[in-house]
């Protein structure tokens, strides 16, 4: 079962080796922190997550860098419209940041340079470029000599004849350093002081760098010349991508990436997202409508993480059906555990082991399927083999007192479940904490509420009220509507 990926460089599916076997050295181009992330961060942020955490699962020690854009034209416009500074900007979204993501589930990155802490690096990679023909300075500036790189084109097979074309026919004024180039297509790498803006000491004057060697810097001082993964959203493969290449191995002359791995876009009823269209979601406005996280987390899964998805009421709706099956699965072994003789362990450590025996055909089928291309869809039907199974046997027991799979065979399916869900960030009703002076935890009520649909499907009224009682009692208030149960603490 070889891991195999689909290569935006080569255009081909390729088995999967490293740099350093064993090891996996892998870098997601972040967000530009000048408003609260969207949907479409969101796939980003989550299919990468996936992508790292199952490279873990399958024996990489992985190294994750993920980079945050703190000097840009865009952070410079909101501080002048809120009349702040391009820090205070910064670092109110770079906080926000991290509160979306959290509440997604994201694992947090080996580590999250920025750009603006890696001017040493920026100024280094820029003068080397100089010093072998690269670049040029003008007025101030320092440009990128595209015609000197011969493979310019080769990730998104862009055509410098075409690029010059299109280069000739912008009006002289979309362009303000048109006069300063000496070829239309070249870009900048440094770009001179400007009035009110923040600026930094160089060679070349004071000033501050351009967007694209910003990566690039930060690749090589936290990763090393060449990395094994390199990845963000399709959007980024020209021109960013393409100048990074162009940068880096311009001054090394090694490939800066083995694979270069791109997400696809997401639309929003069919449109692409803007705000003129009033359709621009952030993360958290959908979660603050009471979206579940995991829910989000699943309709990013069902998608191929290559191909473009369209956020839609009913996908959601969708999703959240999906996650309301896999969640019943996830809880079947605090629900029942006890019951069918697991043997829970002590006080202190009340959740049985989620570890899964070898071999297992489920792993066996999850791994097969995964390792084409990160097929996350084909590894879910998996997950929801094992839930609607462990389902049917709750509600068989529920009604029989027993169940038709022996109960160490359903202890190996719940473990397996648990496991592969954690894989996929599917996780966040998992850990029931120790019943405290302040109540149940949310996982605990989750499995009352359970208990309490069951009895109601079998029409045994008397226990149903007694579980309302309990919780009532543990000042936990349940809101029955047709959309499923809600509760709340008093």
């Amino acid at each position: 079962m070889t891991l195999t990926l689909y290569n935006t460089l080569t255009r081909r599916q390729e088995p999967f080796t490293t740099v350093e076997p064993g090891k996996v050295k892998m870098y997601y181009c972040g967000v530009t922190v000048y408003d609260y992330c969207h949907l479409g961060h969101a796939r980003a942020c989550i299919v990468w997550d996936v992508v790292r955490r199952y490279l873990q699962f399958i024996g990489y020690e992985v190294r994750y860098i993920q980079n945050f854009t703190d000097i840009d034209d865009k952070i410079l416009n909101r501080a002048r419209q809120e009349h702040s500074s391009m820090e205070a900007v910064a670092d109110r979204f770079i906080k926000a940041y991290f509160e979306d993501m959290t509440r997604l589930g994201i694992k947090e990155a080996d580590e999250y340079p920025r750009a603006t802490h890696t001017m040493d690096g920026i100024q280094r990679l820029i003068h080397e470029l100089e010093n072998k023909g690269f670049a040029y300075p003008s007025q101030g500036d320092v440009y990128y000599a595209v015609k000197q790189f011969s493979e310019y084109g080769k990730l998104s097979r862009q055509k410098l004849e075409d690029l010059q074309a299109g280069a000739s026919r912008r009006v002289d004024v979309e362009d303000p350093e048109y006069h300063k180039k000496r070829d239309k297509v070249d870009f900048a790498l440094w770009k001179a002081a400007k009035p009110g803006e923040p600026a930094w000491e160089s060679p070349w004057g004071k000033g501050r760098p351009g967007w694209h060697i910003e990566c690039s810097a930060m690749v090589r001082d936290r990763l090393g010349e060449t990395i094994d993964i390199h990845t963000g959203g399709e959007d980024l493969v020209f021109p960013h991508h393409e100048n990074e290449i162009a940068q880096s191995e311009a001054v090394t002359g090694k490939p800066l990436s083995r694979y270069w791995l791109h997400n696809g876009m997401v639309k929003v009823d069919g449109e692409k997202m803007s705000k003129s269209l009033g359709n621009f979601t952030t993360i958290r406005d959908l979660l603050d409508r009471g979206v579940d996280p995991m829910a989000v987390r699943l309709f990013v899964l069902m998608a191929q993480y290559r191909t473009p998805i369209d956020f839609t009421d009913e996908a959601i709706a969708s999703a959240t059906n999906g996650w309301h099956t896999l969640k019943e699965g996830l809880l079947f072994g605090y629900q029942y555990g006890e019951k069918l003789g697991w043997g829970l362990g002590t006080e202190n450590n009340p959740i049985p082991s989620t570890q899964y025996p070898v071999p297992n055909p489920f792993v066996e089928r999850f791994q097969e399927v995964v390792n084409d291309d990160f097929n996350f869809p084909g590894g879910l039907t998996v997950l929801f083999k094992l839930a609607k199974e462990l389902s049917r046997e709750g509600n068989i027991f529920v009604h029989q007192g027993k169940t038709e799979t022996p109960p160490d065979e359903l202890q190996r399916q719940w473990q397996t479940l648990v496991t592969l869900a954690g894989v996929l960030g599917l996780e966040t009703q998992l850990e029931i904490e120790s019943t405290t002076s302040e109540g149940p935890s949310d996982a605990e009520i989750e499995v009352k509420i359970q208990q309490r649909q069951q009895a109601r499907q079998a029409r045994n009224f008397a226990e149903s009220d007694r579980i309302r009682n309990e919780l009532l009692a543990q000042g936990i208030t349940l809101i029955d509507s047709r959309d499923g149960t809600r509760w709340h603490r008093n």
